[in-house]
């Protein structure tokens, strides 16, 4: 098995395909948001330094994407760098755009063959040129993908986002564009970065903690969520069927009053 393959490594077939028909026989999200934590305290507890972490958790993001295809997700966002993570050391901070450059060039091809869609979100202008040109090279050739489109939140912070939408707001009412009094949400969310898209209606944290750590704030409003103690480089389709088996158990109200 390559390095560069999407296929899990654990021995979870069997139990996998159990959850699969399981999570398959219920209902489904049309989008899926990940927080992906955890990499730093898996190489800790290993005895490994930080950046190992990391690279681990690519393989996770590798199994678990063609699971979410499996499942018929049709959208899936992760959130990969935040506009905080620039607080790291220097040192992990290039390791993680390194690898995000390897990652685009190794598994485009198994991406346009799955019909992944991928788009970068957040302030990607503000990258390094080297991350920024694989992001947008990677985003063309995928740009066919018609069975998940993958958001990657890069230099991402949902406060940021959402300051960004109020900013364009307000130059397209300067214009003559819109008019305030009667901008909608479903008009606002148009100025967003997930903008044509189903907010998320699961969202997943790894790793025992339980926040959003400024992600997709407004998307989110009303997304049900789901707590793991599983660390990301761990997190594997398995634990994904769960938590969608989990999700399709819930009654969702949207702030209504319980039949």
């Amino acid at each position: 098995m390559t390095e560069g393959s999407f296929q899990s490594r654990d021995s979870h077939d069997g139990d996998e395909e159990i959850w699969l028909r399981r999570a398959r026989a219920g209902s489904v999200p049309r989008h899926v948001a990940f927080i992906m934590d955890g990499n730093g305290r898996w190489a800790q507890k290993r005895g490994l330094p930080r950046t190992e972490g990391h690279r681990a958790g690519v393989e996770s993001l590798r199994a678990v994407i063609p699971a979410l295809v499996n499942l018929g997700v049709p959208f899936a966002t992760f959130y990969a760098f935040s506009t905080e993570n620039w607080k790291r050391p220097a040192e992990e901070v290039r390791f993680l755009f390194d690898l995000l450059v390897q990652y685009s060039k190794e598994d485009r091809r198994e991406l346009m063959e799955r019909g992944v869609k991928l788009r970068a979100i957040g302030q990607v202008d503000e990258l390094p040129r080297a991350v920024r040109a694989a992001i947008w090279e990677l985003e063309r050739e995928t740009s066919s993908g018609r069975n998940l489109t993958v958001n990657v939140a890069l230099n991402y912070g949902s406060r940021q986002e959402i300051l960004r939408a109020v900013k364009e707001i307000a130059r397209s009412f300067v214009g003559g564009e819109i008019d305030l009094e009667k901008l909608s949400e479903a008009q606002f969310a148009a100025y967003l970065y997930t903008a044509g898209q189903p907010d998320p209606d699961l969202i997943i944290r790894t790793s025992g903690e339980m926040r959003l750590s400024n992600f997709l704030l407004w998307q989110g409003a009303y997304s049900e969520l789901y707590f793991t103690e599983v660390l990301w480089p761990e997190f594997r389709p398995i634990h994904l069927y769960k938590a969608v088996v989990d999700y399709a158990g819930r009654r969702r109200r949207f702030g209504g009053i319980e039949a």
